[in-house]
């Protein structure tokens, strides 16, 4: 059985080499991730993110 799950993240700050997310969790729901950080140079100036995560049982 696989469990797909979108997560979407919002721009929060720069760092020296990457940009740092924070999760957009539904209202009344846990974060699935919190926050990720993606490198500069794949980030760009993008302010959204959308990672889809399977789960494979």
């Amino acid at each position: 059985m696989i469990v797909k799950t979108f997560v979407k993240f919002e721009y929060e700050k720069e760092t020296k080499n990457s940009v740092r997310y924070k999760e957009i969790s539904e209202e009344g729901k846990a974060p699935v991730l919190g926050t990720v950080y993606v490198q500069k140079w794949f980030a760009g100036n993008t302010k959204t993110l959308e990672v889809t995560i399977d789960k494979k049982d």
